[in-house]
């Protein structure tokens, strides 16, 4: 007896999910041995903003030896979006009509190189300048000194927050293609999104107007990128299952 569509389509997600279990396992046991120099790199913005004579601290008798490995971790996890997507893709693409893969295969790998453009924007441009800001606005007497956990939490939110950001245009694109929404409607409710933007910003972002900033003003940039490239899209229509 043959087995059913639904087990197929179960064995065939199991397989995928062991897959990216393992290549993400593989990117850390690859990543480990350079633990604390990834996170030396991390922690440099941090270091460079500190008044001199100044050093992180680790408040937990194991945090020097875990924090390391968690970034290496979530870098792994980082590292292998690309291969993770490709399994993502090899699961749904025989389900997808032909117009539909033209779509989307674009899109996935748009979305994981903007996800790394807003990383490398948040650890070049926005890390600096927001650290530089609130080392400088301690009273005077504190000494600043930094916890090491609790400055990857910071470090790891702020990736999050740009790197998500940073698919505005894809997101534009999938909702003006799915008839959600439309690029004539988008560009008139272009002031309440750059309101939003501000927004979205200050609650994302550590409470400074640097990092705010930085944040409101390449999403309105991404979101007006998104609706030029959404004007290149067609709306499907109903009626039209073509393949």
């Amino acid at each position: 007896m043959s087995n059913s569509p639904l087990l197929d389509h179960l064995l065939e997600l199991r397989k995928r999910l062991l897959r990216g279990v393992l290549i993400i396992l593989a990117v850390f046991l690859a990543l480990a041995a350079f633990a604390n120099d990834l996170y030396s790199a991390v922690a440099a913005p941090m270091l460079a903003s500190l008044p001199q004579g100044s050093t992180m601290i680790a408040t937990d008798v194991a945090t020097p030896f875990f924090t390391p490995f968690k970034l290496a971790l979530v870098a792994a996890i980082v590292l292998s979006a690309p291969l993770l997507l490709w399994q993502v893709w090899a699961f749904i693409a025989p389900g997808l009509y032909h117009r539909e893969k033209r779509l989307i295969l674009p899109l996935m790998l748009s979305s994981t190189v903007l996800f790394y453009a807003g990383i490398a924007f948040a650890y070049f441009i926005v890390l600096p300048l927001a650290l530089n800001f609130l080392a400088g606005a301690a009273p005077e007497g504190v000494q600043v000194a930094t916890d090491i956990a609790r400055y990857l939490d910071f470090v790891l939110a702020i990736f999050l927050a740009f790197g998500i950001a940073f698919e505005t245009p894809v997101a534009i694109i999938l909702l003006c293609w799915s008839g959600v929404t439309s690029v004539q409607a988008l560009r008139q409710k272009r002031p309440y999104v750059i309101v939003g933007a501000f927004v979205v910003g200050m609650f994302l972002t550590p409470p400074d107007v640097i990092s705010q900033t930085l944040l409101a003003i390449p999403m309105w940039l991404l979101f007006e990128l998104g609706v030029v490239i959404a004007g290149l899209y067609q709306r499907p229509q109903p009626n039209a299952e073509q393949d």
